[in-house]
């Protein structure tokens, strides 16, 4: 249930509700690139009078936040954990070091919660898949970390390895589900996009890999390219996790999405391959890339953990030719760059915090901001916020010349997901709990 605060914070909700229609439809906002495009986010809640509603969601996810019109949309897991003798016997295969990190189900409930923007009540729970045969996951990931996508009418949930959905917002009504199996050893991880008709999916599993297309309307598959071939014969570091981004180039719409070894570039309409850099040994890459119209910055993931800059366009292997510049600076292997500018943000796992000119990768201005992170920076303003597993928010202010701490606030609980934010109002899920915070009078 949720638990609703002062006066003061149920008059911001109403004049919030009047800006139903500033949606946050997918991971990382409406450009996929962690921009609040109004500016509005808060800066301090460190008072009852900042937190408008919090809500309890059930279960166990990861996944964003997703908003239309006076709807909130997350995914989550109901699970019982399974003993330990059948959590080492079903990671077999796996590295030992990451076997210590793994988790596993005994019984698995799949699920889309809806809340209500305005009160935090729940008005929805739905099953969407349930298994009690699921495969293990590390312990930093959960079932249910896919951000599902969110537009008039349809929510497009994505679960990995355990199926496919489309659900009708007004009536909860499970329109088609579609399954793609695959194995992830640590887990799913990458987000759905929705482009046009399509429900693009990043599938870099360890016993396959490739990008596919379904039709949002029917769940059926469009297109599917396999990914270009891989050094490693290790599965273990042929999968990847990354959440892929379209952009417009030379009057085209492409799918750009980051795989274990190579960065490709695929035409949003057929999935044709256009062109692919070698970032190197990269895997498990799970940062979602950045663009400014001219290049695009991601990262290389484990092993290599690199920043790389490379220029759009081109045909075929474009290694040699295009690649600006690699940073290997505190690089994330979990949390999204943030793009200001001609500056981009990045914060590594242990919490250094980074700046870097993108036109020569050259570090700006570098520092701790501690504890560890997963969730991806987000960009209010001149503003950037980053999102700590401790519960910890630091808002840095845009510059070049060193960590201007605007801000910092404390919610309580583990932030793993990143925050969604319409109308003035952050909705930051955290371990337990989902809450809608505006800025507070102290």
């Amino acid at each position: 249930m949720p638990r609703c605060l002062p006066p003061l914070a149920f008059a911001l909700v109403l004049s919030f509700s009047a800006l139903a229609h500033a949606d946050w439809p997918q991971f990382r906002g409406p450009t996929g690139q962690g921009v609040v495009a109004a500016g509005d986010a808060p800066t301090r809640w460190d008072s009852e009078d900042s937190v408008i509603w919090k809500a309890t969601i059930p279960g166990k996810g990861w996944s964003s936040p997703v908003v239309w019109a006076d709807q909130v949309w997350l995914t989550t897991a109901i699970q019982t954990e399974a003993p330990a003798e059948e959590t080492s016997r079903r990671t077999q295969g796996i590295a030992k070091a990451a076997k210590l990190d793994m988790q596993l189900a005994a019984n698995l409930s799949l699920r889309a919660v809806c809340v209500d923007r305005t009160t935090g009540e729940l008005l929805k729970d739905i099953e969407l898949f349930s298994t009690d045969s699921a495969d293990s996951i590390h312990a930093l990931n959960s079932y249910a970390s896919p951000t599902p996508v969110i537009e008039a009418g349809r929510l497009y949930c994505h679960f990995g390895t355990y199926g496919n959905a489309c659900v009708d917002t007004a009536t909860g009504e499970v329109l088609w589900r579609r399954v793609l199996p695959l194995k992830h050893y640590v887990g799913p991880g990458s987000s759905p996009v929705v482009h046009g008709d399509l429900m693009i999916l990043t599938c870099d599993g360890a016993d396959q890999q490739y990008v596919t297309a379904l039709d949002k309307r029917t769940g059926e598959t469009v297109w599917k390219t396999d990914r270009p071939p891989i050094r490693q014969k290790n599965p273990d570091f042929r999968k990847s996790y990354c959440t892929p981004i379209v952009v417009e180039d030379a009057g085209a719409a492409q799918v750009l999405v980051t795989g274990a070894q190579w960065f490709v570039a695929y035409d949003a309409a057929t999935g044709e391959a256009l062109w692919r850099v070698d970032h190197g040994p990269g895997f498990s890459v799970v940062p979602r890339p950045v663009n400014d119209g001219s290049a695009v910055y991601f990262s290389t993931g484990y092993a290599s953990q690199e920043m790389q800059a490379v220029r759009l366009g081109g045909s075929g292997d474009v290694t040699d030719s295009h690649v600006l510049w690699r940073s290997r600076r505190q690089t994330p292997t979990q949390a999204s760059p943030q793009l200001v500018g001609d500056r981009l943000y990045t914060v590594s796992d242990n919490g250094v915090g980074a700046c870097l000119d993108t036109k020569t990768g050259k570090p700006l201005w570098q520092a701790r901001l501690g504890g560890t992170y997963s969730a991806s920076p987000l960009l209010s303003g001149e503003l950037v916020y980053f999102f700590s597993r401790e519960g910890k928010t630091t808002v840095v202010r845009n510059a070049a010349s060193g960590p201007q701490i605007e801000r910092t606030n404390e919610i309580g609980e583990a932030i793993m997901a990143t925050p969604a934010v319409v109308g003035g109002v952050m909705y930051l899920r955290a371990a337990g709990s989902l809450y809608a915070i505006a800025n507070g009078r102290t």
